[in-house]
């Protein structure tokens, strides 16, 4: 099946809005979704690299502003 990786890529760092937290030196996300769409959001400047033993990834200021307007963009009811 084709699909358009750029619109995965987009829904999963909006998703990956839902998962940050902060630790000791910024923003990380749980890294429980596709493996090839995460390596994508590495090669972004996103995320940091996702192939580490650590359950989650660290976010980039880059990447922790657009994840918060995708999720506003897609999840965000309009009142």
């Amino acid at each position: 099946m084709e699909y358009d990786e750029d619109k995965v890529d987009e829904m999963i760092l909006a998703l990956l809005h839902l998962t940050t937290f902060k630790d000791g030196i910024g923003m990380r996300a749980w890294k429980g979704h596709h493996w090839s769409a995460m390596e994508r959001l590495y090669k972004r400047g996103y995320i940091s690299d996702p192939q580490s033993k650590a359950k989650s990834v660290r976010m980039t200021e880059a990447g922790v502003q657009r994840a918060q307007e995708l999720f506003e963009k897609h999840f965000v009811r309009k009142v």
